[in-house]
């Protein structure tokens, strides 16, 4: 048997959670809403993030545009996603919402320009 503790991202309220892993069954307590519960055994069983970061703007008002995965993906291909995000150049203007490396890393998940960046 396993037990780790966790604190519930999904609102405000920050739960501490205990999540015990007993072989293939996993319980969570001291979560206050189903939400909790949901998180933890994500958490726990295949943990995702959303990447920011910038991107490099050639011919732009500033040199760089933030960017985000346009969804989670999962936390172990972080590195690979930071690769292509490092590696890649945009040419301006920008849009906020333009996809600026698609299925990044092989995730199928787009990686997103946060903001606009007009050409200068």
């Amino acid at each position: 048997m396993e037990v780790k503790e966790l604190i519930c991202i999904n609102c405000p309220m920050g739960c501490p959670l205990t999540v015990t892993i007993d072989g293939d069954s996993l319980s969570v307590t001291g979560n206050t809403c189903p939400r909790g519960a949901d998180y933890a055994r994500k958490e726990i069983l295949s943990p995702t993030r959303i990447v920011t970061s910038s991107v490099r703007v050639n011919g732009g008002t500033i040199a760089r545009v933030s960017v985000k995965t346009r969804s989670d993906i999962p936390k172990g291909k972080i590195f690979d996603v930071m690769k292509e995000i490092r590696a890649a150049q945009l040419e301006a203007p920008v849009e906020m919402g333009d996809v600026v490396i698609a299925d990044c890393a092989g995730t199928g998940v787009d990686v997103i320009a946060t903001k606009s960046v007009g050409r200068a």
